[in-house]
């Protein structure tokens, strides 16, 4: 009996499937745990990892069905394909297991992603706001898509038999219904095709999961150039950003995100270039969407539109569109340089930093901005905790004093100067400079009878 039984136990443990690697302990047979156990200690330490991965290659054999499973409008095919780029997607800094995924090596994946943001933002407005039918833009040749209660609404829509009658009246007095919809509900506002609550809620919630992917896919290098020469989606985002008083949060800061990363290497003349356009949008109204996040009290918001701006003045074919809003950006800038919030005050250094290089124009505006020079002079004198944004700080006040007509304006501080140059901070040189500046030249005329810091 029990040579019996250990040849069965030994024929089960011989037939039995190798483990997958990864798979957790107790989730089955006992020989199963302990060969999954066996298997990862035998396993080098550069495999070990999280146990949900996607192999390399999954994108180049599979990028038609990710593509046709976006295109297709139906829920599962996008929350399959959804969750397979969210992975495809995401990637640990110095992660050597898995290359990132450029949106070259899949056609038409950037274009899909974006379309299912469109899909969402055709039907987001509120019901109270507007009653025109919303026409159906994914998943047309579909009967039902499988958002929502549209299976409902088409057992209960058709026109039922006598034999089926009996059926289709019990199920309405079981929702309490009182009487059939008219024949066009598919079309009407709370219709097939216009999706009721529980539907649009789905699809905004892939309309946030696509703008998580897209915005995952921005941090990869391989993609910014992609991207920012992408006319829709820059279009897709700037229009999000625009509407952000009415728009998903999540969904509006993915999209400030990805302009973030993609500003450096963005021109705005590609509202106005022969690509085809999906919005029709300009370049005045993109450099004032930024703004109204920069006026925005979210501090997300408005630290990412600083950084945006001063990135993206780095570009001279933009400064033309920015300038044209320069005493707008410089207050806001300002202000938010009196914010007690650290990395408020660091995106407004660094745009301000950036802005103070361009041309005189901005010095001598910026200069006669109020409270300019004092907030500038309190994150040196804080100082602040990141070195980098003191020297910044510095360095703007410094590229102010080398204008001539700033020079006057800038002797108020000359004490407040003198005391950071002698309180040996590590900002003491570029403050011997400024004093030097402010009067040791000819042009200075106040400052020449005082002049002893150029010694």
């Amino acid at each position: 009996m029990q040579k019996r039984e250990q040849g069965k136990s030994a024929a089960s443990d011989a037939g039995a499937p190798a483990p997958k690697r990864g798979r957790p302990l107790g989730s089955g047979t006992n020989s199963s745990a302990a060969a999954a156990a066996s298997a990862e200690a035998a396993a080098p330490a550069s495999l070990l990892g999280p146990t949900l991965q996607v192999h390399s290659a999954f994108a180049d054999q599979n990028h038609k069905r990710i593509v046709l499973a976006l295109q297709s409008g139906l829920k599962s095919e996008l929350t399959w394909a959804l969750n397979a780029l969210n992975l495809l997607s995401f990637k640990e800094k110095d992660e050597v297991r898995k290359d990132a995924t450029p949106l070259a090596k899949v056609p038409g994946l950037l274009d899909a992603l974006l379309q299912v943001i469109d899909d969402w933002r055709d039907i987001a407005l509120p019901k109270d706001i507007s009653k025109t039918r919303r026409a159906r833009i994914l998943g047309v040749n579909a009967g039902v898509t499988g958002f929502g209660n549209e299976y409902e609404a088409l057992s209960l829509n058709g026109h039922p038999s006598k034999s089926n009658a009996a059926t289709v009246t019990d199920a309405l007095a079981q929702k309490g219904a009182t009487k059939h919809r008219p024949e066009d509900w598919w079309y009407d506002e709370d219709g097939l095709f216009n999706l009721d609550e529980e539907g649009r809620a789905e699809k905004q919630q892939c309309a946030v999961a696509a703008s998580n992917i897209v915005r995952n896919f921005s941090f990869m290098g391989e993609n910014e150039i992609i991207m920012a020469q992408n006319r829709h989606c820059v279009e897709t985002v700037f229009q999000c950003i625009e509407d952000h008083g009415t728009e998903d949060e999540e969904l509006v800061t993915n999209v400030l995100e990805i302009l973030v990363n993609l500003a450096p290497l963005l021109d705005l003349r590609i509202f106005s270039s022969p690509k085809p356009s999906f919005i029709n949008f300009t370049e005045n109204r993109a450099v004032q969407a930024i703004i109204a996040m920069l006026e925005s009290s979210v501090k997300v918001w408005h630290c990412s539109a600083a950084e945006i701006i001063g990135r993206m003045v780095i570009n001279p074919d933009n400064e033309p569109f920015l300038l044209l809003f320069a005493s707008q950006i410089y207050k806001r800038l300002v202000d938010l340089l009196s914010l007690p919030a650290l990395d408020a005050q660091a995106a407004a250094v660094g745009a301000l930093y950036n802005l103070a290089e361009v041309n005189t124009d901005c010095r001598l505006k910026l200069a006669s901005e109020r409270w300019a020079v004092d907030r500038l002079l309190k994150i040196v004198k804080a100082p602040h905790p990141v070195h980098d944004i003191c020297r910044k700080a510095a360095m703007i006040l410094e590229n102010l004093v080398s204008e001539p007509q700033n020079r006057v304006h800038l002797l108020a501080y000359e004490n407040a100067f003198a005391e950071v140059l002698i309180s040996e901070s590590k900002q003491s040189d570029s403050f011997a400079r400024i004093l030097y500046e402010m009067t040791s030249r000819p042009s200075s005329k106040l400052g020449m009878t005082r002049a002893v810091w150029g010694m």
